[in-house]
């Protein structure tokens, strides 16, 4: 349908596609940003404790070379001694592992927050079609994510390129150092190649990030259509609730019809009002039962005349009562006097009536 199309989805994402999409694990995630954390990461371990690893590497294969004239080949001992070289290789990495493993979540943390859904886990086999997956490959998006993947590399060489130019004078007398202290110069142009490739990397992630953003924000923009059925269904078909405020109406004016036979007194306007009083001895006060203008005014008359309640024109008190009052209510205070003379009115003539 027309109403459908990309070009149609001109509204903002409400909260609630926002939330349902959010419990479905989509939301805007830049990949960069936690890759860039776990090089970080990894640099700052090597950077502190790359000297602690590099002595329980020698010491691992200083034991090694040490037993080596005396170890006897068998199937148990060389079991014996790959765990051995499997536990110190995994103490050994434990530091690097577990920073790796913190700041890479807390790269997505800080993206999007705390997110546990299994729904990205669930297999969706429609991914699986490879026409589909050729219709991606040739997408505007996956363009997108190749100009930026060759951006990245381009900028990540040139950045190495330039750091490795200023040692480029040294290189020459790397021939007359000892094997140490060629590592040690490897070692330090390799950890400010880092440093500067991890700013690059973060400035970079930090754009991405904006873009993901707004591009998540254009894929959860919804039609006008859409915004209306979410609507309808968050607070109801207006038709339906237009129905069913009807019948309550209909069936509250039906109550409050079912009062005007056993009222005190209808005090009227005299034809565009009508206002039926009931008083009985220990009430408060007098109560409305009934009250309507118009076609209801009408009504509330008839049904008070067919049985035989009293009915007094008094205009002021009429207006007064349909304004200030509803179905149930005592009458105000500062109507107590007006409403107690047409009372002893209605009374006297009850009085008369059967004498």
């Amino acid at each position: 349908m027309a109403g459908d199309s990309s070009q149609d989805k001109t509204e903002d994402p409400t909260g609630k596609k926002l939330s349902d999409a959010r419990s479905k694990g989509d939301v805007a995630r830049s990949r960069e940003f936690p890759s860039v954390f776990v090089l970080c990461g990894g640099i700052g371990v090597l950077f502190f404790g790359g000297g602690w690893m590099l002595e329980q590497m020698n010491g691992v294969m200083r034991t090694m070379y040490q037993n080596a004239g005396s170890l006897s080949i068998s199937v148990e001992n060389m079991n014996t001694l790959l765990w051995d070289i499997l536990v110190d290789a995994f103490v050994i990495l434990i530091p690097l592992m577990l920073v790796a493993m913190i700041v890479g979540i807390a790269g997505n943390v800080i993206q999007f927050g705390f997110v546990l859904t299994g729904d990205k886990l669930t297999p969706d086999f429609a991914k699986m079609n490879p026409i589909s997956g050729i219709g991606k490959l040739f997408s505007l998006r996956s363009l997108v994510e190749l100009v930026k993947s060759i951006i990245k590399l381009l900028i990540i060489g040139g950045v190495a390129y330039a750091v490795m130019y200023r040692f480029l004078d040294q290189i020459p007398g790397l021939i007359r150092l000892s094997v140490g202290g060629i590592l040690s110069f490897i070692g330090q142009a390799a950890f400010k190649i880092s440093i500067y490739t991890c700013m690059v990397l973060f400035i970079m992630a930090i754009l991405d990030f904006a873009y993901t953003k707004w591009q998540h924000h254009q894929d959860m923009k919804m039609t006008k259509q859409e915004v209306r059925d979410e609507h309808k269904q968050q607070d109801g078909d207006p038709a339906v609730k237009a129905r069913i405020r009807s019948v309550q109406r209909e069936m509250a004016r039906k109550r409050m019809m079912e009062a005007v036979p056993g009222a005190t007194v209808v005090i009227t306007n005299p034809t565009h009002l009508a206002i039926a009083l009931t008083y009985e001895e220990g009430m408060h006060a007098p109560t409305v039962v009934a009250k309507g203008a118009g076609f209801v005014a009408q009504k509330i008359r008839t049904l008070a005349q067919e049985n035989d309640v009293p009915t007094v024109e008094n205009k002021p008190l009429a207006r007064v009562l349909y304004k200030s009052t509803e179905i149930g209510d005592f009458i105000p205070p500062d109507l107590y006097r007006a409403v107690a003379e047409i009372l002893a009115y209605v009374y006297r003539l009850k009085g008369l009536a059967r004498g």
